[in-house]
C-alpha cells in the first residue's frame, strides 16, 4: 500500500474521527483540556504507527498537561481504537502538539494590523 493511496487516506480519516471521539467522550483525565482537537492522523502504510496531531485551545501549560494526560491514557486509547476500527494491526499512537492554528490566528492579526495602518 502506497503512502498516499485512497485506502491509506480513508484509514487516516477514520482513525482521526475515532481518536477525536475517544478523547472527547471516553477519557475522564482532568489534565486533558476540554477544547482538544485532533487535527490530523497519519497512519503508516504497514499500520504499525500513527502520528496524531493535537491542537489545544489554551495556553502552553494546558498543552503540556494535555499531552501528559494523553500519553498516560495511551493504552486505553489504543484499546478503544482497536475495538472501534477493524484493522489488521492497531497502530501505536504518538501524540504531537500542533500549533499551526494558533500561528495562523497570530499571522491574521498581524495582517489586520498592517492593513489598518495602511488605510489610516
Amino acid at each position: 500500500m502506497r503512502k498516499n493511496s485512497i485506502k491509506n487516506t480513508r484509514i487516516n480519516m477514520e482513525v482521526q474521527r475515532e481518536l477525536s471521539d475517544i478523547i472527547r467522550q471516553g477519557i475522564k483525565d482532568p489534565r486533558i483540556h476540554p477544547m482538544t482537537t485532533v487535527v490530523s492522523a497519519q497512519v503508516t502504510p504497514d499500520l504499525k504507527f500513527c502520528k496524531a496531531y493535537i491542537s489545544i485551545l489554551g495556553d502552553e501549560e494546558a498543552g503540556k498537561a494535555t499531552l501528559e494526560g494523553l500519553k498516560s491514557a495511551e493504552g486505553y486509547i489504543r484499546r478503544e481504537l482497536a475495538r472501534r476500527v477493524n484493522l489488521r494491526n492497531t497502530p501505536e499512537i504518538k501524540f504531537i502538539l500542533d500549533q499551526s492554528i494558533e500561528y495562523g490566528v497570530n499571522m491574521s492579526k498581524l495582517i489586520d494590523e498592517l492593513t489598518k495602518d495602511i488605510k489610516d
